[in-house]
């Protein structure tokens, strides 16, 4: 027995032995890639792979690092190695994904994001790029898999980012103002956020010029009617122009319709929470984060210089709390009979 166990323990120091040298490589070759050195880190990591061929997070290093490189036909065939593998993840899919889409091969690419998808049917990540690749070939059924990625990942930002743009370009500016404004609470403080925030402004802007055209009348689902019907009741609310003051006024108003009249029926995370923020006396400083600079920043820098302590209230809220969506709340696809 002795004699077994001074043999495990044994295998297990030459294992840990081992397992340290690769993880000393594989840092080695981080630092090289960090550095922008990537034929160094090319070298590093096949001589880790030769070490432990079977690390799937090596192999991941190498094909992205032959992608940095622009070595697309070597990132190219690595990927294909990756995909190929049985323990296979979400980000093997991605990088080859970059590689496909920098040589522009959109057929195998379409053929990868369809088997990605099969593999991880509920990954944003994949429905988000294989909608991003479409729309790069003026694909309008990109729509599609954004939308997707909303229903079964609704907490991955890129896709209501990238629907809330799409919608902005449509009479459909209802879904462009919901899912940029989900998005701007998913990624509050990323370099896409004042974009949709320029974006939400203008947005509204829109809506309530075509709020009465017959094309926003038809063909709605219920939900987007219900929408549209409460923004119609307080639609007095903006008849001397929209402000963040003139929103707050609208939004807050919004927001007690809806709950009495449509909340039960369609429970939904964002309205739920514009509520709380009403409730707790933070609801216009949240109005002014979310549109205040981009209508006038000397405006927003004279209110959040009176009300310092109320925006403050705020701001520190809203970095302390996670904003999470819960499945089965996407109402952009429900129609009724």
């Amino acid at each position: 027995m002795k004699k077994i166990l001074s043999a495990i323990i044994l295998l297990l120091s030459g294992y840990s032995g081992f397992a340290q040298q690769t993880d000393s490589l594989e840092l080695i070759a981080k630092q090289f890639m960090r550095n922008g050195d990537y034929a160094n880190a090319v070298i590093v990591l096949n001589n880790a792979l030769k070490k432990n061929p079977d690390n799937l997070e090596l192999q991941k290093d190498l094909t992205f690092t032959y992608y940095l490189q622009r070595n697309y036909s070597s990132a190219v065939e690595s990927g294909r190695l990756l995909i190929a593998r049985t323990d296979a993840d979400e980000q093997c899919y991605q990088i080859l994904g970059m590689a496909y889409k920098a040589i522009d091969e959109k057929k195998e690419a379409d053929k990868m994001y369809k088997q990605g998808i099969k593999k991880f049917p509920s990954s944003g990540e994949l429905y988000n790029e294989y909608g991003e690749m479409l729309w790069v070939q003026k694909d309008a059924d990109a729509i599609v898999f954004w939308e997707k990625g909303i229903e079964v990942d609704p907490n991955y930002s890129s896709n209501y980012y990238n629907a809330s743009k799409y919608y902005y370009f449509t009479y459909d500016k209802a879904w462009s103002l919901i899912y940029g404004e989900m998005f701007i609470n998913l990624e509050s403080y990323s370099k896409r956020t004042p974009e949709i925030k320029l974006l939400l402004v203008d947005a509204y802007k829109k809506l309530f010029t075509d709020l009465k055209s017959p094309k926003n009348l038809v063909n709605k689902n219920p939900f987007t009617a219900a929408y549209l019907a409460v923004m119609t009741d307080q639609s007095a609310s903006i008849s001397l122009g929209i402000t963040a003051e003139s929103l707050n006024n609208l939004r807050s108003k919004f927001i007690l319709e809806w709950f009495e009249k449509y909340a039960d029926k369609y429970p939904f995370r964002l309205f739920d929470y514009q509520r709380q923020l009403l409730r707790e006396g933070m609801f216009e400083a949240y109005n002014q984060w979310a549109f205040g600079a981009s209508m006038s920043l000397t405006s927003f820098q004279a209110w959040t210089t009176q009300h310092t302590e109320e925006y403050n209230r705020f701001i520190n809220f809203q970095k302390g709390r996670v904003f999470k969506v819960p499945v089965g709340q996407n109402y952009r696809n429900l129609y009724s009979k």
